[in-house]
């Protein structure tokens, strides 16, 4: 397990690198994401990576690891009260910004949903 977890920090290390690096937009953690997933992916279909054997202690620990996600969102709910105040007196903005972008998230995904589905009409 503690491999495992050696692991996943070490992506994550590496991915807020090459951020720093190139300067990119997308988050660290999520380009060490992106490259533990490469890994996985690419020793499912190759059975002779020396990766493979991690492979199951990887799963196991990710597991581990997410059954205590929800206290992840421990520091945001303290996050929010500590600024109570400034959220109360933005707070009709905040509104109008949630209401507007649920709208258009709605829109936008029955638009991709009717151009998908239309083209498996014509199919």
């Amino acid at each position: 397990m503690l491999i495992a977890i050696f692991i996943i920090f070490a992506l994550q290390l590496f991915g807020e690198a090459l951020q720093q690096f190139f300067g990119l937009s997308i988050p660290g953690p999520v380009i060490g994401l992106i490259l533990l997933l490469a890994a996985l992916t690419l020793t499912k279909s190759n059975r002779q990576s020396p990766f493979v054997a991690l492979r199951g202690k990887l799963i196991s620990t990710s597991e581990h690891i997410l059954a205590y996600l929800s206290l992840l969102f421990v520091p945001i709910g303290v996050g929010v009260i500590m600024h109570l105040q400034l959220l109360e007196t933005q707070a009709l903005r905040i509104l109008l910004v949630i209401l507007l972008g649920t709208i258009s998230t709605m829109i936008f995904t029955a638009l991709v949903f009717s151009k998908i589905h239309s083209r498996k009409d014509h199919e």
